[in-house]
């Protein structure tokens, strides 16, 4: 692992600097970033998704526990610093793209990478990173909901994205993420860092989060891309009643005629606020809309 003198003197060898456009703030606390790594409890059979891995600091610790490490860098300089620092350990592979193919998918190449190793890493999916802060959001809901998922996610963020991951009903940082956080696992917020543990040091508080799939909570929800359609269409008017948000139904759930019997099967009122419903009650929401639409 890297301290700030090195990955500074990395940089400055490659003629750049930290690029705030991928939010390039490296974690320079050593001991935090072994306390990350434990956290994760990795082990040889483990395959870890780092993402940002930046001039492959954190990746080289990540090398030393699990059996394959898939670390992904936007940028082509700092892809390069990482290949190079990196280029004898037979189990990092670094790949220099945007972790995202579009908003609601992975890159195809990291899905592919990912694929490809578990024919011979059969233990979990992790993801184990200091998160940039503008990727953070739409790379934890995929790696929830899409085709390729992590078991457990152990992740540096900013301290109030993480406080919209850990929210609860009626909270003002409550929304589609924390929902889908809380109805697919357990999500906790472990310790705050102070921007002095960053460089450059970012403007504002980070946190340490983590996230533990729960396979019990995952087969409650009847149909996961359905579920989906009725948290966004809920929240997506959180300040309205619920009986007035149904009228924005589209697609699938424009088909639903009966949602006044669905909310009294549910125990809820309909004047109450999505904002006001635990992720529970978005899975009963959901399964009943779901088994109005296959009966």
């Amino acid at each position: 692992m890297q301290t700030k003198q090195q990955i500074q003197q990395l940089l400055t060898s490659a003629g750049v600097t930290a690029d705030k456009r991928f939010g390039q703030h490296f974690l320079i606390d050593l001991n935090l970033m072994q306390r990350l790594i434990d956290a994760a409890n990795i082990s040889r059979d483990d395959i870890v998704l780092e993402v940002g891995c930046g001039t492959g600091s954190l990746t080289e610790g990540l090398s030393e526990y699990a059996g394959k490490v898939v670390a992904v860098e936007i940028d082509k300089t700092l892809a390069k610093i990482a290949k190079r620092q990196l280029g004898r350990k037979e189990n990092v592979e670094i790949i220099n793209a945007d972790i995202l193919e579009n908003k609601h998918n992975i890159n195809q190449l990291v899905t592919e990478a990912v694929e490809s190793v578990r024919k011979k890493c059969k233990g979990k999916m992790l993801l184990v990173a200091n998160l940039p802060y503008n990727v953070a959001c739409p790379v934890m809901l995929n790696l929830v909901t899409g085709s390729m998922t992590a078991e457990d996610m152990y992740v540096t963020v900013q301290k109030q994205v993480a406080e919209r991951m850990t929210a609860g009903p009626g909270s003002r940082h409550y929304g589609v993420l924390s929902i889908f956080l809380s109805a697919a696992g357990d999500i906790k917020m472990t310790r705050v860092l102070k921007p002095t543990v960053f460089w450059p040091r970012p403007l504002v508080d980070s946190a340490m989060v983590s996230f533990v799939r729960s396979k019990e909570k995952v087969r409650r929800i009847k149909d996961m891309e359905l579920f989906g359609k009725v948290v966004n269409l809920f929240m997506g008017h959180r300040r309205k009643m619920l009986q007035s948000c149904t009228k924005f139904a589209q697609g699938k759930l424009a088909e639903i005629g009966n949602w006044p019997e669905i909310f009294e099967k549910c125990s809820i009122a309909p004047h109450d606020r999505p904002e006001q419903l635990s992720a529970e009650d978005y899975i009963t929401v959901a399964n009943l809309c779901y088994e109005r639409l296959n009966a």
